[in-house]
């Protein structure tokens, strides 16, 4: 509808107590500081204002417009100056925005020149979201269970240790790629299912459970880690090397770079670039950018990431002329090689067997 106001016919019913939510709730962030959205509910809905409690019911559900900034939010007609809290009246229905399909409970709140929207749902259910976009849903079930364990721990661990306020995941790289779990995949949710409640522990205690999609061979400590504990220190891998990430050469252009100089405030122009330090494993820990009026030694994943990670696919080089560098694997390096997952379970290995060789010493634990 063009004027929502015309779309929203609301009707109000004695407040409920805002309910404690459960441990194994997951508070996703899915819309960041956006000044307007447009959601869409395919039924009838809840709206609770939690300035004050008081409730209305959306009969019809259908298209409608979020927006605010930090003095409040507005949903369809409905404004509050604290937030709005959106929830189905049916578990098979979705709330549609940015292209994906959510069934959890949407909080509305105000951010510095929007609003940020943020999911609520149960942990199982928000994996079925997560493993179909860090692990194609093709790939072999001991594989998604290995990537089922790995993404329910991480997301603990997230809650457990929460950075912000409001919520406990990002939905992209930050934490986990997650789309939304009303797309369900029978390979994932038997996957996610068959590992209910396991988890990886190390000395009794959660950790995070990084992964990435190729090692190139061999997994390392995760680079932005200052101490790093066994599951997490690198382990050889043999199963990658068929991938079609195990190889790569990209040119990196001379913006990147220079823009690279001036976010760390090296002075000079680009000269050349060399591995200064490696890993045991032969992957880059640090570089030395040579400029001319300068050299810097450099985190070699810090550089990866601001000149462009799709292009420079990982540390792990074999080779550097000029501005064009050649290397294995895809990623960070650390944590569960995916690529190395599914070619165990293609050689037979079970999803135990996986998570016992990228996080060694680990153990799984059944929450």
């Amino acid at each position: 509808m063009k004027y929502i106001s015309r779309f929203f016919i609301l009707f109000a019913f004695a407040a409920l107590p805002f309910q404690t939510l459960c441990a194994k709730e997951v508070k996703i962030l899915i819309a960041e500081n956006k000044p307007s959205i447009s959601v869409e509910a395919s039924s009838s809905f809840k709206i609770t204002d939690l300035s004050g409690g008081k409730k209305y019911l959306v009969k019809k559900g259908g298209k409608f417009t979020v927006s605010g900034d930090k003095k409040g939010v507005k949903a369809g007609s409905v404004k509050s100056g604290k937030g709005l809290l959106l929830a189905l009246t049916s578990p098979k229905e979705s709330f549609t925005l940015g292209g994906n399909k959510y069934n959890g409970k949407l909080l509305i709140q105000p951010a510095k020149s929007g609003v940020n929207i943020i999911e609520q749902t149960d942990l199982e259910n928000y994996l079925l979201g997560v493993l179909p976009y860090e692990m194609s849903a093709s790939w072999p079930l001991e594989a998604l269970k290995a990537q089922a364990v790995a993404a329910r721990t991480y997301t603990l661990k997230s809650i457990e240790d929460k950075k912000t306020q409001d919520f406990d995941l990002y939905s992209d790289v930050r934490s986990q790629m997650y789309k939304g779990s009303v797309k369900v995949y029978e390979s994932v949710e038997k996957a996610v299912n068959q590992t209910k409640g396991e988890t990886l522990t190390y000395k009794g205690k959660l950790f995070y459970t990084y992964y990435h999609a190729n090692c190139g061979g061999h997994t390392d400590p995760i680079p932005w880690l200052k101490d790093t504990i066994k599951p997490l220190s690198g382990a050889k891998c043999g199963y990658c090397k068929n991938s079609k990430s195990a190889n790569w050469q990209a040119t990196i252009s001379l913006s990147a770079i220079n823009n690279f100089l001036k976010q760390n405030k090296i002075p000079g122009t680009f000269k050349s670039v060399s591995v200064a330090k490696k890993e045991s494993s032969g992957r880059a820990k640090t570089l030395t950018i040579r400029t001319s009026k300068t050299k810097k030694e450099v985190n070699c994943n810090s550089f990866r990431v601001a000149v462009g990670s799709t292009k420079m696919k990982s540390c792990f080089l074999t080779k550097i002329k000029g501005r064009t560098f050649t290397g294995k694997g895809y990623g960070h390096g650390g944590g569960m090689c995916q690529d190395g997952a599914k070619g165990m379970a293609e050689a037979g290995k079970d999803y135990k067997d996986i998570l016992d060789r990228y996080y060694p010493s680990s153990k799984i634990t059944r929450i």
